[in-house]
């Protein structure tokens, strides 16, 4: 039975405002146990697939896999040898982080008893590799991320083949996510560019509620292009990719040279170019560039809040969690069924109803979004906090659809749901549901927003009506699960 009704039945609160506290980019939800987030948070830099080829020397200390085995105190970063100590040694100097290295002529895996296989981790790095992963290392990597790991992807710029195989940094990432068992079709949202970029500094986009942007490490205001790439955005692939940092004269979907995303419950960070994260020292023989410290750039503040935002770290540093750094599992929105009317949300008037035109799942109660038969607007959002500290974080709601249009091709009603910063601005749209998604009963819709974790976000939900023949959004069972 169709649903219309007329704009005198609904009887109603109209609210204004709305906010929702997420943490990281938003995505279908993925299966799979979330990584294990711990008090120390677990970090791997790969170093089998020709990261010191060349002139490189991508490594955080000739001492594999344990760094501490050159110097168990490193206090400078010339205590560990390599281009990436300085990463290294200040991540090791909070005292809330456990580094390894995966040694030349080992495998990637995850799953397995090595003491450097994956799921002994909480973030893999990727820093400039030269020789493409196998089959199997590539499905290690992705159910890796999608079961809650964190990855780090660094590239350079075409053409830097340093081992002179065939295959340079940018070819290894992009056969990573096209070409392989677990999920090909874009599952970062973002593919990276077959450019090389002589020099910029790519400045970086003003939010200030970003982890990676500004975290204790410190606030990230410009990086460095030292013969480098970047990476095209793709956010109808995946809604939660998030550019950072841009090429100058770059914004939106193109010329992002930082950028972070989500695939099932883990987080993704790419940036174009190891030039940033090159310190300058390392091993005799290599000519080295000082990007870490560059005076025109924050790249240590950029690498460091990263890697802990990518260790579940939130902004924080030290092994505490940003936000509060603990977690307790609990479900967090209020009134989540509407059984107690407008308490707890804000509504466009009318829209949370027990008017018996369209049946609630539950109860009595639910969100009644548009069904008016002319153009409408209607909008449904409530305010949340998800601590800095959760791996996870769910948000579910039953949909239910009905609609007096007939086309099976064209989409004149919608819904949107979104995710908004504090100040308005959109994230992310979750997903997009019309009139040709009608069906009998309600359909569960469930999205991971776990890359939100420690931020003050709006979860959004906005019904447009063309001006004839009605279609009925209807929600209700609503939660947000965090763990």
């Amino acid at each position: 039975m169709l649903g219309s009704r007329r704009s005198g039945r609904r009887c109603t609160t109209a609210l204004a405002g709305f906010g929702l506290l997420l943490t990281g980019a938003a995505a279908q939800l993925g299966t799979g146990t979330p990584a294990h987030a711990a008090t120390t948070h677990r970090i791997l830099f790969d170093n089998a697939h020709a990261e010191t080829a060349g002139n490189a020397d991508w490594i955080i200390s000739t001492s594999q896999p344990d760094p501490l085995g050159q110097d168990s105190s490193p206090s400078a970063e010339t205590d560990w040898t390599g281009a990436l100590s300085s990463w290294g040694v200040a991540l090791q100097k909070t005292g809330g982080y456990s580094l390894k290295t995966l040694p030349s002529g080992s495998g990637l895996t995850y799953g397995g008893t090595s003491a450097t296989d994956l799921a002994n981790f909480d973030t893999l790095v990727l820093p400039e590799p030269n020789t493409k992963y196998t089959a199997a290392e590539k499905t290690a990597i992705m159910n890796f991320v999608k079961n809650g790991g964190g990855l780090f992807m660094i590239s350079d710029h075409t053409g830097a083949d340093r081992n002179n195989d065939g295959y340079d940094a940018v070819e290894i990432f992009n056969d990573l996510m096209t070409n392989n068992s677990v999920d090909s079709t874009d599952p970062f949202g973002f593919s990276v560019d077959s450019l090389s970029i002589g020099s910029d500094h790519p400045a970086a986009i003003a939010d200030s509620t970003d982890p990676v942007l500004h975290g204790s490490f410190g606030t990230v205001t410009k990086s460095l292009i030292a013969s480098g790439t970047t990476a095209t955005l793709k956010p109808a692939d995946n809604p939660s990719v998030k550019g950072l940092l841009y090429r100058t004269g770059y914004s939106g979907n193109t010329g992002a040279f930082f950028a972070t995303s989500t695939f099932g419950s883990g987080r993704v960070a790419f940036w174009g170019d190891s030039s940033p994260v090159d310190d300058g020292t390392g091993q005799s023989g290599n000519t080295l560039y000082d990007g870490w410290n560059d005076s025109g750039a924050t790249n240590a503040p950029l690498a460091l809040n990263a890697t802990a935002w990518l260790a579940g770290a939130g902004a924080g540093s030290g092994g505490s969690d940003g936000g509060g750094g603990t977690c307790t599992a609990a479900q967090l929105l209020a009134n989540p069924g509407f059984e107690s009317g407008a308490t707890s949300w804000t509504a466009s008037a009318g829209v949370i109803t027990d008017d018996t035109g369209e049946a609630a799942r539950t109860g009595s109660y639910k969100a009644w979004l548009n069904g008016y038969g002319a153009a409408h607007t209607d909008t449904l959002a409530q305010t949340v906090t998800i601590p800095a500290g959760c791996t996870s974080a769910t948000l579910s709601f039953h949909l239910h659809v009905d609609t007096a249009e007939t086309t099976t091709s064209t989409a004149y009603d919608t819904l949107k749901a979104q995710v908004l910063n504090s100040s308005g601005t959109v994230l992310s749209t979750l997903a997009t549901y019309s009139n040709l998604n009608a069906a009998s009963g309600f359909t569960q819709r469930s999205f991971n927003l776990a890359g939100y974790a420690g931020q003050t976000v709006t979860i959004k939900f906005t019904g447009t009506e063309g001006s004839t023949l009605q279609t009925s959004f209807v929600i209700d069972d609503t939660a947000l699960t965090v763990g």
